[in-house]
Formats: structure tokens, C-alpha cells, sequence
């Protein structure tokens, strides 16, 4: 787990070496355990290591393989084990117990197709001096990050945006992705990002750069597809399988030379992974789980994960973040992420991490991923009532539901007319942020509202456009920032890609069962948890305290109003004293964001 850098300077001039350092020293957080430089000519390399796996110098980059090929790599191949055993046969020898090895041993033997056979997360680039290529590539559900700006006479690439914007003089928002963000909440649905000119690679892309004549190409290697014979499977087929499949990918991700713990919210996902991963974690210590506590008890869930930690025997640690720890770091944060983020709830993420740095933990276990594999969110409801036919099985669901779940029947049946309806859903957010000037009215997304409102007719579908675009890309970019802010590494087995195919293709009655969100994992989780965590009903999630961390609205209204930014698209003064807090959080993290990263309009 590391940070990488690079650049490519089109005009065949040499490559400034203060360039590339400014740009590896942006990620020093990312790898503390050395760095390194390869430059040939017009192309340089940087990297940042974080040292799990093979802690000796032979494990640093950039990784030389065969005179060949040079590597810079941030990621873990968790089969590179499985791989280092098959290419073995096949005559290879290694000199390393690095996957990054593994990686440039199959690069040579498969090409591009190497990334095929990897199960991990990943993004790299490697310098093919055969074919005078560098081939890039970024992991199927793009777990680790992969960022570039390509200029007129250089193309450069990095871990995080702050490398980039050392090349960029007056960084401009990309005023869509902005409103995207304000309106709708969306913001990790495209490969733009919050700054013009800076774009991310696509998870499950390739991108292959021609270094004779300055082209580059980008190229899909991974799409999520419905597994027929997964379909097929009887429910009692379905659990066998599923148990096996994510109790094996959290067994993978135990595979490190360094301590591993676990996030532990006290919902299903980190709860199930946490009883899993103590069971099979070889150490002569108590595996260790890091919990958020809120000072709310509205968003407290603490209870539930001291019931797992006392069923599993865990060494349990507590962060319990006040309103002066939020004051105290929410600038730190803001700059961490580089882009505007939807709720506090993430600042007490960062708490997590920062703990698990206090302890020792440098690989984390967390369970990002499960609900949108599995149907978790109160929004697939919607979904799970557009497979009923006909008003009165709609009202049976609802009423399933309800009993199920912490909604009411009305709640319900108004979740599913929203989002079935994307004209009703824009006219809301207008007049929501009716204090937006008129002439950015413009950028109400309508096109991403009509697709949202049209996959949500098909379960696949939608869980194919959360997975891949809205939802799980912008976790797993909370993820990546701030445990690396840390040097912590973090690994996510509902993330698998068996793991995640296999729960894609499964009938939707196994995932939402008469009102049962998650409904396959509960019934495997019965062996492992109380069943007042299989069968609970309400869900949080490292909830944060809002209600306490912006009460007092006024000092954040008046810190809109003084931003020159914030100025040129909202009439600050039409600003509601009554404005709620979500709405009130966007508008202040864009101000932090714009001032901490001097962006212009």
C-alpha cells in the first residue's frame, strides 16, 4: 500500500527532478517507509511505500523486473501467493516475497491481460521499455486511486489530486460536478473530479500510454455481468455458496507481515467481518476492533458493537469525537479528501483511523461495499416494491417493510414515488437551494436524475449503477483518503469480486426477503452473531452527531457569507436561518474546500 507518481514530458525534454519531487512529497502520508525515483529521459516515476508485505529493501519501488520493465504500485494482489505458485511452474524465479513481483512477472507472461488474474486492489503503471509503452491500470471497483492531467506538452498521473495541482497554476471547480454535488449528492459518478482538467481513471480500465507518439488509449477490462448459473441457485445453494465466498475473501484480505484490525459500527457488515476475521486471524493477542462512538444517542449504535465484541472476544477500542475535536480537525479533513463530501459522517471515519494509527492497526478490515451489494439502503425499497405488481401487493410490501425496517408505511410508499419520479425529485432540490443564482439553475443534472429514476424500475441495474458510478465510488474514495492520511492501510471483502458478482447475480428475493434487506447475510451470520445484530432493524454507520456539530448555524452561515467563492454562485443573503443541516454542511465544506485548495469559479 502506497503512493505513486509519474510524468511524461511530450517534447522529449528531460524530465525536472524537483517536479517529480514536489509531487511524491504531496503523498509522504501515503508511505513512510521510504520512497523512490526512476527517471529515463522524458519519463519519471515516484513512489511512497507503506511496507505489509516483505518489509526488506527488495520489496521497494520503483520495482525493476527482467531490464525490462519498471513498476510503481499502490495496492495489494491478495492471490499473489496462488500467482507467484502458477508462474513458478511455469520456470519463473523470484527473488522477492513482494507481490509487486508477482505483478511484473505477470505482466511479462499475460500482457495486459495480466490483471485478469489478480483478486486485490490496484493502480499502477509500467514502464514497458519492449514496447515502449507505460501500461496503467486501475482495479475492477477502483478500491485504490488513479488521477491524471493531461497538458499540451506533459501528461501526469498520481495517487491523490494535490500531486497534480503542483502543475496547475489557479485550479478552476468543475462548476457540473459542483452542482451535481450541491443538488443531488452526486459527485463520483463520472471520471471527472471537482477540478477542471483533473480526471480519474475509470475502475476496471486500462490505460496504455504510447510514449513515441504521445497517444494514450483507455481501454475497459471489467464489466459486472450476471452469472446465469449464480441465478440458477437454489437459496440453500445461494447461503453454502455466499459463506464460502465472503468468508474466504476476508480470509485473503488477513494475509499481511504487519498487525490487522477492524472498523467495527455494530451493523451487519463490520459485525459479520469482525466475528470472521477473529476466528482465523493467527495472533497471540485479541484481534482488534475500532469503534466511532457518537455523543448523540439518536446516532449511537456503540451498544451493538459492544454486543459483537463481547460475543467475539475482540480487544474493542473507542473513539468518542466532541463538537471541539470536529472544530479541531474539520479543515485537516477537508484537505485530506480534496474534494467537498456529503456529511460529517466522514470526519468520524477519520477518528477511526486516526485510533487505529494510536494502536498499531496498519491494515484495517472495514465493510464498505456489503450494502450495496446486498440491498442494505433504505432507497432499494423502492426498488424491492417496483417488483410487485399491482396497488395492493405494492401496499402488502410497504406494510412488509415498515415492520421490518425503522419507516412507517407512508414513509415508505413516499420513498418509492420519489425516486420513481425525476421531475418531482429536480423541482425538490430547486426550490431546496432556491437561494443558487438563476443562471445556474442550468445545472440541475436532469439526465442523471432520469437515469436514476430509470434504473431503479430494474434491481440489476441499479445495483450496477451504485456499485460502478453513485455510491460505492465515493466511499471507497472516503476510505482510500482517510485511512492513507494515517499510513494505514484499509481492505474491504464485501469489495471482492467474487464476492461482489456473486451477490450481483443471485435472485433479488435472496438479498431483499419479505421486507429483510440483506436477507442471504443475515441467514449467515446467524452462526456467528446474536441475533439482536442479525435481525436488527435499524441502521446507522458511524453515524455522525450533527445535530450537536452544527448547532450553532449562525457562525457557519456568516463563514458562507464572507467566501468570495461561495459569492458568485448563491445570494448569500436569501440564506435560511432555518436551513437544514445537510444542505447547510455542503455549502460550508465547499467554502473550506475552495479556500484550502485556492480554487476559482
Amino acid at each position: 500500500m502506497c503512493g505513486i507518481s509519474g510524468i511524461i514530458l511530450k517534447d522529449k525534454s528531460f524530465v525536472n527532478k524537483n517536479d517529480l519531487i514536489k509531487m511524491n512529497n504531496c503523498i509522504k502520508h501515503r508511505g513512510p517507509d521510504g520512497e523512490g525515483f526512476y527517471y529515463n529521459g522524458n519519463l519519471g516515476f515516484g513512489h511512497r511505500r507503506l511496507s505489509i508485505i516483505d518489509l526488506t529493501d527488495l520489496g521497494a519501488q520503483p520495482m525493476e523486473y527482467n531490464e525490462d520493465y519498471i513498476m510503481t504500485y499502490n495496492g495489494e494482489v491478495y492471490n499473489y501467493l496462488e500467482i507467484r505458485g502458477a508462474l513458478q511452474k511455469l520456470g519463473y524465479l523470484f527473488r522477492s516475497e513482494s507481490d509487486t513481483e508477482v505483478i511484473l512477472a505477470a505482466y511479462k507472461e499475460w500482457g495486459e491481460k495480466c490483471v485478469d488474474h489478480f483478486n486485490g486492489m490496484w493502480a499502477f503503471a509500467i514502464f514497458d521499455k519492449k514496447r515502449n509503452v507505460v501500461f496503467c491500470s486501475r482495479d475492477r471497483f477502483g478500491v485504490k486511486p488513479f488521477y491524471y492531467y493531461n497538458k499540451n506538452n506533459a501528461f501526469y498521473f498520481g495517487s491523490e489530486i494535490k500531486q497534480l495541482l503542483t502543475q496547475i497554476n489557479n485550479p478552476k471547480v468543475n462548476k457540473q460536478i459542483l452542482f451535481d454535488y450541491l443538488y443531488l449528492g452526486y459527485h463520483h459518478h463520472s471520471d471527472d473530479t471537482f477540478f477542471e482538467e483533473v480526471t480519474s481513471l475509470t475502475p476496471g480500465f486500462n490505460l496504455t500510454y504510447e510514449l513515441t507518439d504521445n497517444t494514450f488509449k483507455i481501454e475497459r477490462y471489467y464489466s459486472l455481468k450476471i452469472n446465469e448459473e449464480y441465478a440458477k441457485l437454489s437459496f440453500q445453494q445461494a447461503e453454502l455458496l455466499f459463506r464460502e465466498t465472503i468468508d474466504n475473501s476476508i480470509k485473503l484480505r488477513l494475509r499481511s507481515d504487519v498487525k490487522v484490525g477492524t472498523c467495527l459500527s455494530g451493523g451487519m457488515d463490520s459485525s459479520y467481518i469482525a466475528a470472521t476475521a477473529a476466528k482465523a486471524y493467527k495472533a497471540e493477542k485479541k484481534f482488534t476492533a475500532i469503534t466511532a462512538k457518537s455523543i448523540e444517542k439518536e446516532t449511537d449504535e456503540s451498544y451493538f458493537a459492544k454486543k459483537v465484541v463481547e460475543h467475539c472476544n475482540l480487544d474493542w477500542k473507542i473513539v468518542e469525537p466532541e463538537i471541539n475535536d470536529f472544530f479541531k480537525f474539520v479543515d485537516e479533513v477537508i484537505e485530506t479528501q480534496e474534494e467537498p463530501f456529503g456529511s460529517p459522517s466522514i470526519i468520524m471515519q477519520y477518528f477511526v483511523m486516526k485510533k487505529a494509527k494510536e494502536e498499531g492497526c496498519i491494515v484495517l478490515l472495514d465493510g464498505q461495499g456489503g450494502d450495496e451489494a446486498l440491498l442494505g439502503y433504505d432507497r432499494y425499497y423502492s426498488a424491492y416494491l417496483n417488483q410487485k405488481k399491482g396497488l395492493f401487493n405494492k401496499i402488502k410490501g410497504a406494510l412488509e417493510i415498515s415492520k421490518k425496517s425503522k419507516l412507517s408505511i407512508t414513509e415508505v410508499l413516499a420513498y418509492n414515488f420519489y425516486f420513481n419520479n425525476a421531475k418531482i425529485r429536480a423541482l425538490r432540490q430547486l426550490k431546496r437551494y432556491g437561494f443558487v443564482k438563476k443562471e445556474y439553475k442550468k445545472f440541475m443534472n436532469n439526465e442523471l436524475l432520469k437515469k436514476l429514476s430509470a434504473v431503479n424500475k430494474d434491481i440489476h441495474q441499479l445495483q450496477e449503477f451504485e456499485i460502478t458510478k453513485v455510491q460505492l465510488q465515493k466511499l471507497l474514495k472516503y476510505e482510500d483518503r482517510n485511512s492513507m492520511k494515517f499510513s494505514i492501510e484499509t481492505r474491504v471483502p464485501f469489495v471482492d469480486y467474487k464476492v461482489v458478482e456473486l451477490a450481483f447475480s443471485l435472485p433479488f428475493s435472496y438479498k431483499m426477503h419479505e421486507g429483510w434487506s440483506k436477507y442471504i447475510l443475515r441467514k449467515v451470520a446467524q452462526e456467528k452473531l446474536p441475533d439482536e445484530i442479525v435481525w436488527r432493524k435499524n441502521k446507522f454507520g458511524f453515524e455522525s452527531p450533527n445535530k450537536k456539530w452544527l448547532e450553532n448555524k449562525q457562525s457557519f452561515i456568516e463563514k458562507i457569507k464572507k467566501s468570495k467563492f461561495m459569492n458568485e454562485f448563491i445570494e448569500t443573503d436569501k440564506l435560511p436561518d432555518t436551513i437544514d443541516d445537510i444542505s447547510l454542511w455542503k455549502l460550508y465544506n465547499i467554502t473550506l474546500w475552495s479556500e484550502k485548495f485556492n480554487v476559482v469559479f
